[in-house]
């Protein structure tokens, strides 16, 4: 269960996952429900509760082992010195698309491969 800022505790939790990711696992989207009449009359409910609101959720998405090594890997040494190299490469793929024109194909399919 989930306990907000001022302590109060859900009441429900649901787990849902959409379609395109049901087989795999991936994309597990938690859902807490609270108790409307403890948020109306809570300290923090400015920013958090809307007036004659029916239902209160908070929904938590879960990482997966590929999103966990992802931001490890953006956290590593090696990709911050990349990171920093590759505003030359954009800049030089800018230029070469603007001001030399190779920005729209001189022609297309395979005519235009053997010319």
């Amino acid at each position: 269960m989930y306990v907000c800022k001022a302590g109060h505790m859900s009441i429900k939790k649901t787990s849902t996952r959409p379609k395109k990711h049901a087989k795999d696992g991936q994309g597990t989207v938690e859902s807490y429900f609270f108790d409307v009449e403890k948020c109306k009359h809570c300290p923090y409910k400015e920013g958090c509760y809307k007036d004659d609101a029916k239902t209160k959720s908070y929904s938590v998405s879960i990482k997966t082992n590929t999103h966990q090594e992802h931001i490890d890997f953006q956290e590593s040494e090696y990709f911050k010195e990349k990171s920093k190299e590759r505003y030359k490469i954009e800049a030089k793929n800018s230029e070469l698309k603007h001001r030399h024109g190779y920005d729209v194909a001189s022609s297309s399919g395979l005519i235009g491969f053997l010319k």
